[in-house]
């Protein structure tokens, strides 16, 4: 079965690749937020109940915000995941330049989201009228 809508169905019944792309990046950020957790616990001596409340906690947050992006507040909440990612480099180094490569990935799939979302519309609006046009 096609993904495809019917030619005369309205634009916003398509997949959105914005939220496709983010979730993508949020779901694989979830899994390294999620790592952290262990590394704070053997490497920096963080105590364990904070590791993972941290850790897990953001991971956590990365999968609900994945679901919830349909809302566009999730968007602005994933920049604050980003901002909290590298925020973590100050008990795990590393983590500021993954934090950043996260932070990279995400506004790279929220903006060519937008980007491909306009685009879609403006064709769709074009096809409309010539559509109209025509007949």
């Amino acid at each position: 079965m096609s993904e495809t809508p019917a030619p005369d169905a309205p634009a916003n019944t398509e997949r959105s690749p914005r939220r496709g792309m983010c979730a993508a990046v949020l779901s694989l950020e979830a899994i390294a937020l999620g790592l952290t957790a262990p590394v704070m616990i053997t490497i920096a001596d963080v105590d364990t109940s904070t590791a993972l409340s941290v850790g897990l906690g953001l991971a956590v947050v990365c999968l609900l915000l994945a679901g919830m992006l349909r809302a566009e507040w999730a968007y602005l909440a994933g920049y604050v995941v980003q901002v909290a990612a590298i925020a973590l480099g100050f008990v795990v180094p590393v983590m500021f330049g993954l934090g950043a490569i996260f932070a990279a990935l995400w506004a790279g799939a929220d903006l060519l989201g937008r980007k491909i979302e306009r685009e879609r519309a403006e064709a769709w609006a074009a096809w409309r009228a010539d559509q109209s046009d025509a007949g």
